[in-house]
């Protein structure tokens, strides 16, 4: 299976910035898609954003469009969430996923990805 390490999480004041890393293990170069996501208890797992491996493309859902950006180092198989403008309640767990490139890729809902990582905290403070 397709195994995700993510990294970079932390506390940060309100205001500051982070950047996310996840590393995936491939058996193989075909394009998959990737995307970011995040979950407090008590609240469903929200997709923050997506990209995939053979172009610019990416998606963002309006509650952090503008102020977090997906990139992805190839060479090093990483894609990394940059997180600016960082609020209180973007405190969550945070996940990478990934899936093989198809109809669902772009998509922010949790249940179309199959391999995910196993979360790292990000914690802002006000």
């Amino acid at each position: 299976q397709q195994q995700l390490v993510e990294s970079g999480g932390g506390s940060v004041q309100a205001g500051g910035s982070l950047r996310l890393s996840c590393t995936a293990s491939r058996d193989t170069d075909s394009d998959y898609c990737v995307a970011w996501f995040r979950q407090v208890p008590g609240k469903d797992r929200e997709g923050v954003a997506a990209a995939w491996s053979g172009g610019s493309t990416t998606s963002y859902p309006d509650s952090v469009k503008g102020r977090f950006t997906i990139s992805r180092d190839s060479a090093k198989n990483t894609v990394y969430l940059q997180m600016d403008s960082l609020k209180p309640e973007d405190t969550a767990m945070y996940y990478c996923a990934t899936l093989p490139y198809g109809l669902r890729c772009f998509s922010l809902s949790a249940s179309d990805y199959n391999y995910w990582g196993q979360g790292t905290q990000v914690t802002v403070s006000s």
